[in-house]
């Protein structure tokens, strides 16, 4: 259908080619709740000082991690964010770079990409990586779909310490295909290793567990691998690659795909997107992979060049017989975390993970000792833990951030059972200050 102004000519040829009658039938699905009643409350237009300035008052009203001190995790973390960054990546020619169909006008963007691959997959321990996914929980479904088509099986086994949020997007994603989704329980905070072991089958085709996982602790990945492929299925680990400067990548315990979050390499928190998707995986998968995937070769010259390899973009564009139907270009996050990573280099990656994870102890250490307050588990945990605490967790929250800190993320919005826990994550960045605040405010708010 060509594009249509909205003259009212146009609307009503609109919707007469659909069978509407009119814009309220059209709208006649969405629920009266749902459906302002009234007119907009706009203000009346403004000059464009007032407006910048009424816009600035309301963007202060936000509770940004820069002015509080931010113990947020579950998946988006404050990390430091080298300056370069912002300034590299706000060139014309990064800003505005769409996907590099035409490789002889697209060098340089084929080549931060072919870089960024080639750190992810260094970092996860893998043979390949590919750009350009849009973010951790949807790498996490496109590996659940490519599994499903590698081994033709029909059962995905999800550990219970699998970001919540990502499993609901799994299921979404194989909510149209034949795909059945199974979970495998916790024990003290990690997956129950027997259990897994009981619920794997001939007809799984991967097992799925996160490392740390949701809670910040750190699973048994080469025992969970050494079950899957017992069983001839693949394990696919979630991880996240600011963690792997210090951890022992995925693939050297066994993974076959390794996806996860990469917000963490440089990317701001943004109030919650856009994010950056990692994906990576062993050599004889790489034709099944999802999203772009960038190679290096020769021109006729002998010069060194870099073209999109093994999908043709009309492959993206196949409906339900394409690999994948990612079809635009993220890169823009990918290249932050490319900057990122060659700033900080092997050390200064190692170094952000090994403050985070003392930062996080001593932190858990002070918070469980006030009162009535405990870690929920025993497991060895990495830069994030589990709090139990003895009042309700969104009260302690919202009382703590008057004191501008971001204390954590209540679990009971994700697992009702755990509707007396808060997940706190510590970065680098916190300093002990301010998590000797933090307990002091807890315990104030919990006495």
């Amino acid at each position: 259908m060509r594009y249509l102004s909205n003259t009212p000519a146009q609307q009503r040829e609109m919707l007469a080619r659909i069978g509407t009658g009119s814009i309220e039938d059209l709208l006649a699905g969405i629920p009266a709740k749902a459906r302002l009643s009234r007119p907009l409350t706009l203000p009346a237009a403004m000059a464009e000082t007032d407006l910048v300035r009424h816009l600035r008052a309301m963007a202060a009203r936000n509770a940004g991690a820069d002015d509080y001190a931010c113990f947020l995790g579950a998946g988006s973390y404050d990390h430091a964010i080298p300056s370069p960054i912002n300034h590299l990546i706000s060139r014309g020619e990064f800003f505005t770079a769409y996907t590099p169909y035409q490789p002889e006008a697209s060098q340089g963007t084929l080549r931060t990409i072919f870089e960024y691959q080639t750190m992810m997959a260094e970092l996860t321990g893998m043979d390949v990586a590919n750009a350009s996914i849009y973010d951790g929980a949807s790498s996490l479904a496109e590996a659940v779909l490519m599994a499903h088509a590698v081994t033709g099986r029909d059962a995905i086994l999800l550990s219970r310490g699998v970001n919540p949020l990502y499993r609901q997007v799994v299921e979404t994603y194989c909510e149209g295909v034949d795909v059945r989704l199974r979970s495998a329980p916790l024990g003290d905070g990690v997956t129950d290793l027997e259990a897994l072991r009981k619920a794997v089958s001939e007809k799984t085709a991967a097992v799925v567990v996160q490392y740390p996982n949701f809670f910040g602790c750190l699973e048994d990945v080469r025992a969970a691998a050494e079950i899957a492929h017992a069983a001839g299925a693949l394990l696919v680990v979630v991880a996240d690659p600011v963690n792997l400067g210090l951890l022992t990548p995925p693939g050297a315990l066994g993974a076959d795909i390794v996806v996860g979050e990469g917000q963490g390499l440089g990317v701001s928190m943004s109030f919650g997107g856009p994010s950056l998707g990692v994906f990576a995986a062993k050599q004889d998968l790489v034709r099944r992979m999802p999203g772009r995937l960038v190679g290096a070769t020769v021109d006729r010259d002998g010069q060194r060049g870099f073209v999109l390899t093994l999908q043709t973009r009309e492959q993206h564009i196949r409906r339900e017989k394409a690999t994948s139907n990612i079809c635009t270009n993220v890169a823009l996050c990918a290249l932050m975390a490319t900057i990122y990573v060659s700033i900080l280099g092997k050390q200064g990656l190692r170094k952000v993970g090994e403050l985070s994870a003392a930062k996080a102890h001593y932190a858990a250490g002070a918070l469980a000792q006030v009162p009535g307050v405990r870690l929920r588990f025993g497991a060895p945990f990495f830069k994030e833990f589990t709090l139990e605490l003895p009042k309700s967790p969104e009260r302690v929250v919202k009382r703590l951030q008057k004191e501008r800190i971001l204390a954590g993320v209540p679990l009971k919005a994700f697992d009702r059972s755990y509707r007396s826990c808060l997940l706190v994550a510590v970065t680098e960045q916190r300093t002990r200050g301010e998590i000797d605040a933090y307990a002091a405010a807890l315990a104030a708010a919990t006495a």
